[in-house]
């Protein structure tokens, strides 16, 4: 029998996750939007809570949360603010990797030094040139005795000037293009390390993704993730786990956007009425509604297949291209039915659209998600 009942523990969750956002997050989502200052205060709470590091396992001072059960704390954090959440998230996409071809040693010794010091973790694969097509990375690592020695530059980079650790993904045999990348935990303060500047952006404003450079940067050989040649295979197995997440917390936000521009239709008053009393408003909400029901559902399958371990990608897929789809539509109908109000900033509607747009972009484009879905059904 097939149940969609969640656990007393997962509804605890749920509830100390919404509990956290709602104190921690959504009274300073629209300041952080405006002025686009790192909220360190969030991640420092988010610490203390145990909200942060969820992927990371409980013997390593992370929450040992399954896949399944991140998606239903990502959705929370997505409703209070995407920008903020990314920035508690990313350390999961930054972390995935170790924690899928590390060692028990490498694990013990990054994990336990970024729960220790409460730090943040970067995930380092874009380049200028380099973005979907991984096999164009020109970012190289050259071993020199027992070190390696990386040249390159990675743009946005998602916590890339705030965090301890960047996994950089290097080629290691450049005649071998995507097959000869290789995964390199690169400790922030390496001599050689350049933080550029940080790229503006429309929405999820909170966030911070930066340029980075690395200049001869030495890093011993033993922060190598798995074998050399196995970075691109690492970074698709990293995306198979922590899409659900990016699909899970872009249904916090659609939800978000229907239920402000609800409660706005219902006490919103024209020709004598309620805005909500009219039937081509009652179908946008009836469409939204469902949507979002079938993105989450679609979201909840696609976690359940990664915890386990029979996911291949497709379904994490269509998870995030559908539910950050159902997002954007969302936001954007919100702002439909609120009028000159919804595109105000006296309303967060107008936030949600901004912030939406960049959850369709990334983590893999949702032209490239659909592409992966082709690719694994056509064979």
């Amino acid at each position: 029998m097939v149940s969609f009942d969640l656990s007393p523990e997962q509804m605890r969750l749920i509830e100390k996750t919404r509990a956290f956002a709602d104190e921690h997050v959504r009274p300073v989502a629209r300041k952080h939007d405006l002025s686009c200052e790192f909220p360190w205060e969030v991640i420092r709470a988010a610490y203390s809570a145990g909200i942060i590091n969820g992927a990371i396992p409980r013997e390593y001072g992370g929450a040992g949360h399954s896949a399944f059960d991140g998606c239903l704390a990502s959705e929370e954090l997505g409703a209070a603010c995407t920008g903020i959440g990314i920035c508690i998230d990313a350390n999961n996409l930054a972390l995935t990797p170790l924690l899928i071809g590390g060692t028990p040693e490498q694990k013990q010794r990054l994990f336990g030094d970024l729960v220790d010091r409460r730090g943040l973790a970067a995930f380092a694969l874009t380049e200028p040139d380099a973005g979907s097509d991984a096999g164009a990375i020109k970012t190289v690592a050259r071993l020199s005795g027992d070190r390696y020695v990386i040249n390159g530059k990675k743009r946005f980079i998602t916590n890339g000037k705030q965090a301890l650790y960047h996994t950089v993904f290097a080629s290691t045999d450049p005649e071998r293009g995507a097959r000869g990348l290789s995964a390199i935990v690169v400790p922030v303060n390496t001599p050689g390390v350049v933080i550029g500047r940080e790229l503006p952006k429309m929405g999820q404003r909170a966030s911070c993704q930066v340029e980075v450079e690395y200049r001869d940067v030495e890093v011993p050989a033993e922060n190598r993730i798995g074998k050399e040649g196995h970075g691109f295979l690492l970074a698709m197995k990293t995306f198979n786990r922590t899409r659900a997440g990016v699909a899970a917390a872009a249904i916090g936000l659609a939800r978000e956007a229907y239920e402000v521009s609800r409660k706005w239709a219902m006490g919103r008053q024209q020709f004598g009425q309620s805005v909500a009393s009219f039937e081509g408003i009652q179908f946008m909400f009836a469409e939204m509604l469902t949507e979002i029901t079938a993105a989450r559902l679609l979201t909840w399958n696609a976690a359940f297949l990664v915890d386990a371990d029979r996911e291949v990608g497709t379904m994490s897929a269509m998870a995030k291209y559908y539910s950050t789809d159902v997002a954007m539509k969302a936001a954007t109908d919100a702002v439909q039915i609120m009028g000159g109000e919804g595109y105000s900033q006296d309303q967060i509607v107008e936030k949600l659209m901004r912030d939406a747009k960049l959850s369709q972009i990334y983590e893999g484009t949702n032209q490239v998600q659909r592409y992966l879905i082709a690719k694994n059904t056509l064979k």
